[in-house]
């Protein structure tokens, strides 16, 4: 039956703990005055008797087949019966008992509340130094730069959400990137978020924690640069094209001089290479803001709707074709001067003022021609056809 609260733990061999945070979790509820509810426990394969010790606390226990702390979660979530969930882990490191603060936030229409560790009090022991004074805070100042939100613990472990929100993020990491996952995207899709300041107590485990330093952290930041693509293609794609427009401009008839310092053939090369790498990361942006459109990660924009609307395809198919033309312009100039001295040798300044922008304009234009081949077909598909309908 629905209920207004569901209280998940996620559970991977916590029967030294669990017990304890069904209880305190009941009083929490108490508190709180919630009276509908149910306690939900996600258990991803235990083999300590963690399913004894839900029962016994007269918590719902779901069996979760994919491993990981994401598949875990995402399972509770899509099974829960509750309109709002608070989640939090099951080692009793975050305290089930004082979650009113976000019951009465949730309950006045906030669709994440986020817990603050940093913001309230961690215990000594609590929090390994590294993850405290470095891991935490780097990670949680890159997310907020990403993602236009402003948290001050993008990991913290313990939230509570709206139901259909949350589901409508379409979450789909099965690690422990999924707490990163569930913020970035809450942030990008609008959603409102709030903090409430916690108290972070050390675990009642007596075995290791399943999380990892650097390979979780690592997870973390390379889930949160590939779901960014405008901070990794769009804005060094946008600076190394107007560097490499700059450095072509003023080199390519004749040296230029600034000061003691004289800019030739050497600088066109390098800008020529800088505008090439440039034009690469700009197309490959628009593939991946199209593909993260898709698949869900990212909402459509009116740039990705337009996208699927097969003018660019011919726009692109014209502009490849275009540049590979124009690059043949400085080329048969520079074969005109070959065959006037009999094939002979060509003084090097004057032939790669030539040479160099017609190598530049085509493979750009390739480059341009192929990229849009890419695009229409992603076009084509169920998925560009339900991005035009947006």
């Amino acid at each position: 039956m629905p209920v207004e609260f569901t209280l998940l733990m996620p559970c991977l061999n916590e029967a030294e703990t669990l017990g304890v945070c069904i209880q305190k979790a009941r009083e929490g509820a108490r508190e709180a005055g919630v009276s509908d509810y149910e306690i939900l426990v996600a258990d991803n394969g235990s083999s300590d008797g963690s399913q004894d010790a839900a029962e016994k606390g007269f918590a719902r226990v779901l069996s979760v087949q994919d491993k990981g702390y994401g598949s875990a979660l995402r399972a509770g979530i899509n099974h829960s019966y509750g309109k709002f969930v608070i989640m939090a882990d099951a080692d009793d490191s975050y305290d089930w008992s004082h979650i009113k603060p976000i019951v009465d936030k949730l309950r006045s229409g906030i669709d994440l509340v986020m817990g603050s560790r940093l913001k309230g009090t961690i215990l000594p022991d609590a929090m390994p130094p590294l993850h405290r004074w470095l891991g935490n805070p780097v990670l949680t100042r890159i997310g907020n730069i990403l993602f236009s939100t402003h948290v001050s613990d993008f990991h913290c472990g313990l939230r509570g959400f709206s139901k259909d929100a949350i589901i409508s993020l379409n979450l789909q990491t099965s690690g422990m990137e999924f707490a990163t996952e569930m913020v970035a995207k809450a942030g990008k899709f609008g959603l409102s978020i709030e903090e409430v300041p916690i108290v972070y107590y050390p675990d009642g485990r007596s075995r290791k924690p399943h999380l990892r330093t650097w390979q979780d952290g690592w997870r973390h930041l390379t889930f949160m640069l590939a779901v960014s693509p405008n901070w990794v293609f769009l804005y060094p794609g946008f600076i190394l094209f107007l560097c490499g427009v700059l450095g072509v401009g003023v080199t390519m008839f004749q040296p230029f001089q600034i000061g003691p310092i004289t800019l030739d053939v050497h600088t066109l090369l390098v800008s020529s290479l800088l505008l090439i790498t440039g034009v690469q990361l700009l197309t490959f942006w628009m593939i991946a803001r199209f593909y993260s459109a898709q698949v869900g990660i990212l909402p459509a924009s009116n740039f990705v709707t337009a996208l699927t609307g097969g003018s660019f395809l011919n726009f692109g198919i014209f502009l490849g074709l275009l540049c590979m033309f124009l690059g043949l312009i400085p080329f048969l100039t520079s074969l005109s001067q070959w065959v006037q001295v009999d094939f002979g040798p060509l003084r090097y300044e004057v032939t790669l003022r030539l040479i160099i922008p017609t190598l530049t304009l085509v493979i750009i234009g390739m480059h341009v021609f192929f990229s849009s081949f890419v695009i229409g077909l992603m076009s084509l598909g169920s998925a560009g056809k339900f991005l035009r309908n947006i």
